[in-house]
């Protein structure tokens, strides 16, 4: 997954989930944030920022907040860009899949992604991770009942027969491991290790990272 023009800057202040202020050559710029996500812990003033230029000319915000760099680690905290890599990668997730449906209707929720594979469906949620602390990785940032709802979807779906996985897209190179995160949101947590129980796959892959791309690179050790 590639981006258009980027350019570097550095953040001043977020006044609320969807904008923040990012000093571009020096002059305060407002940019949207494409994470709605708390992201404490990245977007602290002073960080170095990596901003898309939209191609949007009626957009109120000319830019979009897309990485951060925290200590040496650089960060994709776009929240959409987890589908857009995972659908790119998904042959090499399941080298049998004949078709890929994004925005899939099961039950009372959408699951981002079916799979068609020879051995029947295969629904996919993904997420993703953009919490770490010395190498070791957490989900989520913030109590997330839609996160739950999603996890025991995935469980009915194992119990009616079909494949089903919770990808987690770890937005960052170099990582240590993976685990949800029980001190943020304990139910979460409980429901991951409810779904692995039930026979749902749970995954984690760190990603190759550049201030203008991102790409799927290699499994990480989960821990529950």
């Amino acid at each position: 997954m590639h981006y258009g023009q980027v350019r570097k800057g550095v953040f001043l202040s977020r006044p609320n989930r969807f904008i923040a202020h990012v000093a571009i050559e020096g002059t305060d710029t407002v940019c949207h944030v494409k994470n709605t996500g708390r992201c404490r812990e990245l977007l602290v003033p002073g960080a170095a920022v990596y901003l898309e230029k939209s191609t949007n000319p009626n957009r109120k915000t000319a830019y979009d907040l897309i990485a951060v760099e925290k200590n040496s680690k650089l960060i994709n905290m776009d929240a959409q860009a987890p589908n857009r890599v995972f659908a790119e990668w998904a042959m090499q997730f399941d080298p049998t899949v004949a078709a890929l449906h994004s925005e899939y209707a099961f039950g009372q929720s959408r699951l981002d992604f079916s799979l068609e594979t020879p051995n029947g469906l295969h629904l996919v949620e993904v997420k993703g991770v953009t919490l770490e602390e010395n190498g070791h990785t957490r989900f989520p940032d913030a109590p997330t009942e839609r996160g739950v709802k999603h996890l025991h979807e995935l469980m009915r779906a194992v119990s009616l027969g079909h494949q089903a996985t919770a990808f987690f897209v770890i937005q960052m190179a170099d990582v240590v491991d993976f685990a949800p995160n029980d001190d943020t949101h304990p139910a979460f947590g409980i429901a991951l290790r409810q779904a692995r129980a039930a026979g749902v796959n749970i995954a984690a892959y760190c990603c190759r990272v550049t201030p203008a791309s991102m790409e799927i690179d290699a499994p990480v050790r989960v821990i529950l």
